[in-house]
């Protein structure tokens, strides 16, 4: 059984201990809650202690990295843009720097093991994609790959 992981990277408007920045991550915690309860996330990454990748240092505002491990792509799709997620991804502005326009806020990749995922894993994966654009080795939601490396349309 394959697992899906995703690396989101941003930047907060505010410093870490700001109130508007607080709310960010009291909102990500109670986000993290109910993905646990839909019984597609199987593992959460601690951002603690992890070198910042050149892309997290760009920019004015404090940087802000995930990486989660998914049961599958269509159950990761579906919490990202439903209930609590998708409220939070409305309300990005109130947190997150805006993204330029060729900046790329997330990546997702296949693999086999869960426990094969990690930050340097997802670094790799990120740079990949800025590189060589959507592939099976690296994409997003719109340009998405099932599995065995076949296009697929996620919704």
């Amino acid at each position: 059984m394959a697992f899906v992981a995703i690396y989101t990277v941003g930047r907060l408007n505010h410093p870490y201990h700001h109130p508007a920045s607080r709310e960010f991550f009291e909102v990500g915690d109670e986000i993290i809650h109910q993905a646990a309860k839909t019984g597609q996330l199987v593992e959460v990454f601690s951002p603690e202690g992890v070198p910042l990748p050149e892309e997290a240092n760009k920019g004015n505002g404090y940087p802000v990295l995930t990486l989660t491990v998914w049961k599958s792509l269509q159950g990761l799709y579906r919490f990202t843009y439903s209930g609590h997620h998708r409220q939070a991804l409305r309300d990005r502005s109130k947190w997150v720097e805006p993204y330029p326009e060729k900046h790329l806020s997330y990546v997702v990749w296949w693999t086999e093991k869960a426990r094969d995922v990690s930050w340097k894993e997802a670094f790799k994966r990120y740079n990949h994609y800025i590189q060589h654009g959507p592939t099976p080795f690296a994409f997003d939601f719109k340009a998405a790959f099932d599995e065995k490396g076949e296009t697929c349309l996620v919704k």
